[in-house]
């Protein structure tokens, strides 16, 4: 999943465009009428026409979006599509003492189909007009008249620091899309939906084709967005409720009906990037200490358990799945926010944001699937998190997710447990062996003493857990524990870890898998 350079411009992550817009007025829907119509005028809007859009689209055959372009701009390059930009001035509700402004991303390099984006006024629905005169071009042979369209959108609110405007969140590729909050760089990426990801037949994206933005009142706190899914199994309706704060903050509701069963579904999917940390630095020949996006899957799951799932570079592509029933949370973090354990003042994965979901009402039973696929370098995104339903969606049927999306420095709820901070790796003392490094961190065991009836516990699927210690770590003002896995020639161990107190657990469970290199 290629990304890197488009992160660091600013713009959003893509694997491919979006669909073309084919929309059905009210009377198609109303008979029930298959055939696809033309794209409406203007037109009364309310909350539920996306939802009866997506329906009966769904009832049709899928069609593929036309990915062409006229020839001055058919085979752009990263720079060359870096040098058409949006003029800041031109964006929608600029001006207008208004606490969101739109900006919009040309077509082009990865991202060639068209997505239509409607604005809603007072319940009424009027596309936004495409204007070659919206953007600036470093080389004016790009600049062409004809009306091509949008390939996304971004969000920007009122400056915080004195400045222009500052960007909140980016929708752009496929279903992607993006969020930061004040004094934060891009880093993962969200999608409307994930099928088949991990599947060696290779994935399929669903695509958000239409895009409806609620003009927002002088005083609203949230941004409405409506977007409409498409794809060769299953079209989609979702609202986002976007508030900006100390936490971006997305409400998402969404609704499914699939074309054909789906069994391979991943709702609310995650994307990141893991190449490399302290634990996996003999494999790179790197100067920088660390390169992520995100350092560990984090889950609350519906039992209670906290669970710190550390991420891998791995040799081969690992597909691990937490199975569960209405989990609490999960979401992938980054927890080290210190720049010396990084040193990249270019892209600062100090600064990137971490994701938390929080499911709304009953998910039923379950899994948290975590996707890890190798990758040598930080162009490339491959790790992903997403929650799948036990059973099929059914084709014909009707599915309601609902969840809210944190995108903020931490998980946005506080916690009694110490938490894992850093985990090193290397060779054990002894032949077939490798020692674990767990540094705790918090409440539970600040400042107590070697005294303390702290006890690790520790499990492992292969080989021996032998030589386990636990101790104060007085520069850290927390505990660290250590254990040696003999692992007797074994290629893969399922590694587990909590500290106990004397009425239980007083750390999250530290999760890990172990494969030999």
């Amino acid at each position: 999943m290629h990304r890197r350079n488009v992160l660091l411009g600013g713009s959003g992550v893509a694997l491919s465009g979006l669909l073309e817009t084919v929309l059905l007025p009210k009377a198609a829907l109303a008979e029930g009428n298959d055939k696809q119509a033309a794209i409406p005028g203007p037109g009364p809007f309310e909350g539920s026409t996306v939802r009866r859009l997506a329906q009966a689209l769904a009832k049709q055959p899928f069609k593929a979006p036309s990915t062409d372009l006229p020839g001055a701009i058919k085979s752009l390059t990263y720079d060359q599509y870096r040098g058409i930009r949006f003029r800041k001035e031109r964006a929608l509700w600029r001006d207008q003492k208004l606490p969101f402004e739109v900006q919009f991303f040309p077509r082009g390099f990865l991202f060639r189909p068209a997505v239509d984006i409607f604005e809603v006024v007072d319940g009424k629905a009027t596309a936004v007009p495409y204007s070659a005169d919206l953007f600036t071009y470093d080389e004016p042979n790009f600049r062409v008249t004809e009306p091509l369209g949008f390939a996304g959108f971004r969000i920007h609110v009122p400056s915080q620091g004195g400045g222009d405007s500052d960007e909140l969140c980016a929708f752009l590729g496929a279903s992607y899309f993006r969020a930061i909050t004040k004094g934060q760089q891009y880093g993962l990426s969200a999608r409307g939906l994930a099928i088949g990801t991990g599947n060696p037949k290779g994935e399929e994206f669903a695509r958000f084709r239409s895009f409806w933005l609620e003009k927002p009142k002088p005083d609203s706190p949230a941004l409405v967005i409506y977007a409409l899914l498409d794809s060769e199994s299953v079209t989609g309706a979702y609202r986002f409720t976007v508030r900006p704060g100390s936490a971006t903050v997305f409400d998402v509701e969404s609704v499914l009906y699939p074309r054909v069963d789906i069994t391979e579904v991943g709702i609310a999917p995650l994307t990141s990037m893991y190449q490399l940390s302290p634990k996996d630095s003999r494999r790179f020949d790197e100067w920088r200490p660390a390169v992520y996006d995100s350092e560990a899957l984090l889950m609350w799951t519906g039992q209670g358990e906290q669970i710190w799932r550390p991420l891998c570079n791995p040799v081969d592509l690992q597909f691990s799945v937490f199975g569960q029933a209405n989990p609490r949370g999960f979401g992938l973090m980054q927890r080290d926010r210190i720049f010396a354990d990084y040193q990249d003042l270019e892209a600062r994965y100090d600064k990137r944001p971490s994701l938390w979901i929080e499911p709304i009402g009953d998910w039923g039973q379950g899994a948290i699937d975590l996707v890890e696929i190798p990758t040598a370098n930080e162009t490339n995104d491959n790790i992903v998190s997403f929650w799948r339903p036990k059973d099929k969606l059914t084709a014909h049927g009707e599915y309601t997710f609902t969840y809210r999306m944190h995108w903020a420095w931490d998980t946005p709820w506080p916690t009694q447990l110490a938490r894992v901070t850093k985990t090193f790796i290397g060779a054990g003392t002894a032949e077939n062996s490798r020692i674990f490094v767990i540094d705790l961190v918090g409440e539970a065991v600040k400042g107590k003493s070697a005294d303390a009836t702290f006890k690790p516990e520790i499990t492992t699927s292969k080989g021996k857990i032998l030589n386990v210690l636990a101790l104060p770590n007085p520069e850290t003002g927390g505990w660290r524990v250590s254990f040696h896995l003999e692992h007797g020639g074994d290629k893969l161990a399922e590694l587990r870890c909590v500290l106990l107190g004397e009425s239980g657990p007083v750390s999250e469970t530290w999760l890990y898998r172990w494969t030999a290199s």
